[in-house]
């Protein structure tokens, strides 16, 4: 690192967690962030304040006035503007050494594989049941590790995917995939935009995906793999449960 860096990093250095050997693994890294919205964004501002060198942003949406309320990488000026671009520009104008790459194309099972190779770690933003499932079983055939987000009114939930298995062929550890904890789309699924969501929620748990990337890519602390944390925020309080692998996974597991 030069003299410029080793000052931009320098509360990280400090962490015997990261520390020189962690920042310049962050500074190599490569991450996936697919859906440049509530969740991506404030995942991306803090993954790219923390020196993640490779930053890959897939989204074809475009800026609407109902997004400023938590899309806070994003400006009243933007509005009607590509999301993907805008976000990256965010990006590099924050740090200079992140390298952005977009997709402005919608990830499905036909481009998963291709939009995410190479990926140290993959974030999901999305808000919708068929492309995480085509993220998942993407991460899955690479065994790339998986930060998934979600959100709903006052709610967020948050979990890490080792995706160190293969399809008949359950991994050592019983770690399971996303679908493990979503097998099929649920009946009563429903978006922000039905239901509602509070806009500072989006930014505790994308800043959370954030923690759980940087903690994958260095090695630092214990990512949520195999467990899923809830949070209330109306009430102000969080647990965590254990998330078993599925041997009927229709990802993962035997289930196709």
């Amino acid at each position: 690192m030069n003299k410029d860096q080793i000052s931009r990093y320098a509360r990280h250095l400090v962490l015997k967690e990261i520390g020189g050997p962690g920042q310049a693994e962050l500074l190599n890294g490569r991450a996936v962030i697919i859906g440049a919205g509530g969740l991506g964004g404030p995942a991306g501002l803090y993954l790219a304040a923390a020196g993640l060198g490779h930053i890959t942003i897939i989204d074809d949406d475009k800026v609407e006035a109902s997004n400023l309320q938590r899309q806070v990488q994003f400006t009243t000026a933007d509005i009607g503007k590509g999301k993907a671009r805008i976000m990256a520009d965010a990006l590099m104008a924050l740090n200079p050494d992140v390298k952005t790459h977009i997709y402005e194309t919608r990830l499905s099972e036909d481009n998963a594989q291709s939009l995410i190779e190479g990926a140290d770690v993959i974030l999901d933003g999305t808000d919708n049941f068929e492309t995480r499932f085509a993220i998942n079983g993407a991460a899955v055939a690479q065994n790339i590790p998986l930060v998934s987000g979600a959100l709903g009114r006052f709610e967020g939930q948050l979990s890490a995917f080792e995706n160190n298995s293969h399809k008949n062929n359950m991994s050592k550890n019983g770690q399971p995939c996303y679908r493990c904890l979503v097998p099929d789309i649920p009946p009563d699924a429903q978006t922000c935009a039905a239901v509602g969501v509070v806009g500072a929620l989006a930014g505790m748990i994308g800043s959370m995906m954030a923690l759980e990337a940087i903690k994958i890519i260095t090695g630092a602390g214990t990512p949520l793999y195999g467990q899923l944390f809830l949070y209330d925020g109306l009430s102000m309080r969080a647990r965590i449960i254990g998330l078993p692998q599925d041997p009927a996974c229709p990802a993962c597991g035997a289930g196709e």
